[in-house]
């Protein structure tokens, strides 16, 4: 083991400790669902790699003192979890309200193709609206959802402490084991792209992208309001 590095039996023991955190479905997954969904697995990737970055952001802030800081100030900690909160609710109405629309949108291409041969020829065919991204990028939305994740923060404020040797220098520590976290969060992102990728032909029916979509919100708001009510 270097001077900087972590012990490879404590890297060992931080991401078996982590596999259950992250076997539990989160913002991630479920915007790896719904991006994967509506365009194919390559909107896996940044995803993915938005997920990583916010990884770093909190091993970073570790490492600079930055969350033991939040960590010893119960205000300023509650007020990250509601920072996050916010988010998580915001992105899940602004993903209902862009279901809300493409629903009417299924409808209204019904009504038109079920209306007489005169009827349709008069009437232009409406487009389904683009899918709405939350006014970011899929990589944005990542970023943020992890950054403002209280459960990513908690990780390097309570379960990385307890796999670093005293001795040895912090932040060299802090980068190796976010960075097997960040293996084992794309190995798990992967998985279910590889799973979600052959049903996006399914799942780009008019009819499924709306009923995904609504999940995808109803999950987003659920983890925002859980959020809300633990500080």
């Amino acid at each position: 083991m270097s001077a900087a590095g972590a012990d490879p039996y404590a890297v060992a023991g931080f991401l078996a400790a982590l596999l259950p955190l992250v076997a539990t479905p989160g913002a991630s997954l479920a915007l790896l669902v719904r991006h994967v969904s509506e365009g194919g697995r390559r909107r896996a990737v940044p995803v993915a790699l938005g997920t990583v970055t916010g990884l770093y952001v909190h091993a970073g802030l570790a490492a600079a003192g930055l969350s033991a800081l939040v960590a010893s100030s119960g205000r300023a900690f509650a007020a990250v979890r509601l920072a996050g909160a916010c988010y998580l609710v915001g992105l899940g109405l602004w993903t209902w309200y862009g279901a809300t629309r493409a629903a009417h949108a299924v409808g209204s291409a019904r009504a038109c193709a079920q209306a007489p041969a005169p009827a349709r020829a008069r009437s232009r065919h409406p487009r389904l609206p683009r899918p709405v991204r939350g006014g970011n990028s899929p990589y944005a939305q990542a970023l943020l959802g992890n950054v403002l994740n209280p459960k990513a923060a908690s990780i390097y404020l309570t379960l990385v402490p307890q796999f670093v040797a005293p001795g040895r220098p912090f932040a060299g520590q802090a980068l190796v084991l976010a960075s097997a976290h960040a293996a084992l969060m794309v190995a798990w992102l992967g998985l279910w792209a590889g799973l979600v990728g052959p049903a996006t032909a399914l799942l780009r029916r008019p009819r499924a992208r709306v009923a995904l979509a609504r999940g995808t919100a109803a999950v987003l708001v659920t983890l925002g309001l859980r959020t809300a009510a633990a500080t």
